[in-house]
């Protein structure tokens, strides 16, 4: 069964929230909307303190070619535009919205009927894409628009679309895979026209039989599209370890899929593409799994952008007294959170709850020189010696070892006997040769 070659790891599944079917989840009292939840330059807003506001409306633009409108995921009152923390921990700009009764902006089809013609050309998907604040829904939340179109010089080949959901705990991906395989197919089609390919593939790890057998009858309808089971492997829904091993082709260092004719697009953005460009829906809601050891009920949630999390966490019934952390994401790669009142964004998949007892670490011992964070580093990178230089801010050096080729995805963390912080000596490593590479660009 095809997987990618280098490296990986096997972690625990937990899937304990797979059977659970996607629930609309209650609007809050108030939802707090960032200007960055997106890749690139922060949106700016077009509202101000006051203003009526419907759902689906145009809040703030993505005024620079990486960067993605925002639109309310409510209707109300604006009552301040001001800083919020999010995920990251850091303050960000937000529009602040005290929820009403709902009303939708004009134009959008809220309806549930499928619609499977695209009239649309190219240019006016692309359009269609950039207008309604798509992003990649898969974490990185890299504006689509931007995506969709290919430069000059190069050509598209393949429509790669991630159904992966390697991370551990994580199934947004595969109920929406179950409950709008329809949709997620029309939407499929509209990007195969937009990038001018003639071959899309679904990869889906072999963890999740119902949703290949679903997708793989479905696809006989929908010409060009291809279903492939793939090996459960992590981190097999980052792009370039999903290319080798869908298509077998290798994105050179620093460089992008499209080098190798191939763009990668996540289950969840391209259900959100068919919605925009079938429905005239903006990106204002996403489902959210609800998970962990310390939730007494996992659940998949429709969710609007601008929800506190513990309106989540309340609906999935409450955190139990040993809880010892929180996380937005993933084990793998997510972030525990130090506050319950950030908002979802259009990144956010998931929300792990774990006991006191998941949540220590290791202790922390001398490296061994085992050389398994080697072994397992999906880039072919030496974690040890990029975590070590970081740490000495030996930043030149870092980046002659191709320490911006890291993708974060954590398997050293994981397999280090040490319990070494590589992940996060790397990260700090990585946040300081690109600003290093900003200065001198």
């Amino acid at each position: 069964m095809k997987t990618f070659k280098i490296g990986g790891v096997h972690p625990p599944e937990y899937k304990i929230s797979e059977k659970q079917p996607i629930e609309v989840l209650s609007l809050p009292e108030t939802v707090s909307i960032p200007l960055a939840q997106h890749l690139g330059v922060p949106a700016v807003p077009v509202v101000k303190k006051g203003d009526k506001v419907k759902t689906g409306q145009l809040i703030a633009k993505g005024e620079a070619f990486i960067s993605a409108n925002i639109h309310s995921s409510a209707t109300g009152t604006v009552s301040k535009i001001d800083d919020v923390i999010d995920d990251s921990g850091y303050r960000k700009k937000a529009v602040i919205i005290k929820v009403e009764n709902e009303q939708w902006e004009d134009g959008i089809d809220t309806s549930d009927n499928l619609i499977k013609e695209c009239n649309l050309t190219q240019e006016d998907i692309v359009n269609k894409v950039n207008q309604m604040g798509i992003v990649g829904m898969g974490g990185a939340t890299f504006p689509s628009h931007v995506k969709l179109q290919v430069p000059k010089g190069k050509k598209a080949e393949y429509l790669l679309i991630n159904g992966v959901e390697c991370e551990p705990y994580l199934t947004s991906d595969h109920r929406l895979m179950l409950e709008k395989s329809h949709e997620l197919m029309v939407g499929i089609t509209i990007q195969m026209k937009a990038l001018g390919v003639d071959k899309a593939i679904i990869g889906v790890e072999n963890n999740k039989p119902d949703a290949l057998e679903k997708l793989s009858k479905l696809a006989k309808e929908f010409k060009g599209i291809t279903v492939e089971p793939l090996k459960v492997k992590y981190p097999q829904g980052a792009e370039k370890q999903l290319i080798k091993a869908l298509v077998n082709r290798e994105v050179p260092s620093g460089k992008l899929p499209i080098e190798v004719g191939c763009v990668v697009h996540n289950v969840g953005t391209s259900f959100a593409v068919y919605e925009a460009v079938q429905k005239n829906k903006p990106l204002i809601e996403r489902v959210v799994t609800v998970t962990g050891s310390n939730v007494k009920k996992p659940s998949n949630f429709l969710t609007r952008i601008g929800t506190p999390v513990i309106s989540l966490i309340e609906a999935s019934g409450g955190l139990l007294p040993n809880t010892g952390k929180v996380i937005s994401g993933g084990p793998m790669m997510g972030k525990a959170l130090n506050d319950l009142n950030v908002p979802v964004t259009k990144g956010t998949s998931g929300i792990l709850v774990i006991s006191d007892y998941e949540a220590q670490r290791v202790s922390l011992q001398n490296c061994i020189r085992c050389a398994k964070c080697v072994t397992i580093c999906p880039m072919a990178l030496e974690p040890y010696l990029l975590a070590l230089i970081s740490d000495k801010q030996r930043y030149e050096e870092a980046e002659e070892n191709q320490i911006m080729d890291c993708m974060e995805c954590g398997s050293c963390h994981y397999i280090c006997p040490s319990g070494r912080p590589l992940l996060d000596q790397i990260r700090v490593g990585k946040a300081n040769v690109g600003k290093m590479i900003r200065e001198r660009n």
